[in-house]
């Protein structure tokens, strides 16, 4: 990626972020003064990592909504580098492209892959892990995030140990002890929690990424079966990147 010195900028992306991979893509092209880069973010988290650059926090109204602020900024590019279960604001961009002309990449990190040893479970939702989870063990490790513990708010013999960013809401599990804790994680730390609180069963989404993963790694060492929820289903026909480095390829490549 080339810029001159002190050349203002002459395009602006808007990231849809939210993961790792949003904040490295805000941080690589924050050092090109070309580029003016704005990061959405969704609000979910009370007190979020902020990236370089422009910020805004909450949802833009739908289709009409985030289209219009792509036209209304003067937007020239956007990144949807939101987490892979976010499915409906990647749909949403998506339809805003086909409104507004303005190219659109997909940034997604690769999906987890079993290995040798691993005793993996997958299921299509939430639902259908509260439903599979009561014969696989009684000490559950549920990784899934606050958003859906509601669903599993009526399994009354587990006892979870719930981990998530920020304190739960709604309804819950009545046999619950919550950690709260930002990854990235270490194996050495996975590995003492699983054996300080005897897990038997973990819980866990599809995210991809380094940052959650030693979790899995800890699991199979420990021969503890995982449920996985499957991503949901993303816009198909899009251009996709599944590193920070294919994204700014694309940027460069692309001569809007």
């Amino acid at each position: 990626m080339s810029a001159e010195a002190g050349r203002e900028p002459d395009r602006h992306v808007l990231i849809l972020g939210g993961t790792t991979e949003a904040r490295r893509l805000a941080e690589a092209l924050e050092q090109h003064p070309s580029y003016q880069v704005t990061t959405s973010l969704a609000g979910r988290v009370s007190a979020p990592l902020l990236p370089p650059g422009g910020t805004r926090v909450g949802g833009f109204g739908g289709i009409a909504g985030l289209a219009g602020w792509i036209i209304g900024f003067s937007v020239t590019h956007v990144v949807d580098a939101t987490h892979p279960f976010a499915e409906r604001i990647s749909f949403n961009a998506a339809e805003a492209q086909a409104l507004t002309g303005v190219p659109t990449l997909a940034l997604r990190r690769p999906g987890w892959t079993p290995g040798p040893g691993d005793d993996w479970r997958f299921v299509d939702s939430l639902e259908e892990a509260a439903a599979a989870l009561p014969p696989l063990g009684g000490r559950a490790f549920l990784t899934t995030g606050r958003m859906g513990l509601h669903t599993f708010a009526h399994l009354t013999d587990t006892w979870f140990l719930v981990r998530s960013v920020d304190p739960p809401d709604g309804p819950v599990p009545p046999r619950m002890e919550v950690l709260l804790d930002r990854g990235p994680f270490t194996l050495a730390d996975e590995r003492e929690l699983l054996a300080r609180h005897r897990i038997d069963v973990l819980v866990t989404k599809d995210s991809g990424g380094s940052a959650t993963a030693p979790k899995l790694t800890a699991a199979r060492e420990a021969g503890i079966p995982v449920l996985v929820v499957r991503r949901p289903p993303v816009p198909e026909g899009q251009p996709q990147a599944t590193t920070v480095l294919e994204a700014l390829r694309w940027l460069d490549a692309d001569p809007s």
